[in-house]
């Protein structure tokens, strides 16, 4: 799903940048369709601050962490027709 894999890559590209040994799990997600989708979609995702906010709480306490990270899909004049919302877990793999 298009929409998971924005939200996913921005973890996936954490993880590398710290260079730990991390696993990622998705948990729940929840969708809202705001409008018909025609045409080409986009999703987006700009959670990279909430995402090293988690990344640092779970390397300095060990503590696995869980966050929601919301896409965005719009069209191609630009409406949004659709959010998506993920349930991430991350915790350090021994």
């Amino acid at each position: 799903m298009a929409a998971e894999l924005t939200t996913g890559i921005l973890i996936m590209q954490a993880i590398k940048q710290h260079k730990k040994n991390i696993s990622m799990l998705v948990l729940n997600n929840r969708a809202n369709f705001s409008k018909k989708a025609k045409g080409k979609l986009v999703f987006s995702c700009t959670a990279e601050e909430k995402i090293n906010t988690a990344f640092k709480k779970l390397i300095d306490s060990n503590t696995p962490q869980t966050l929601w990270l919301t896409s965005t899909g719009v069209d191609e004049n630009q409406d949004t027709v659709s959010t998506f919302e993920f349930e991430w877990t991350l915790s350090l793999k021994k």
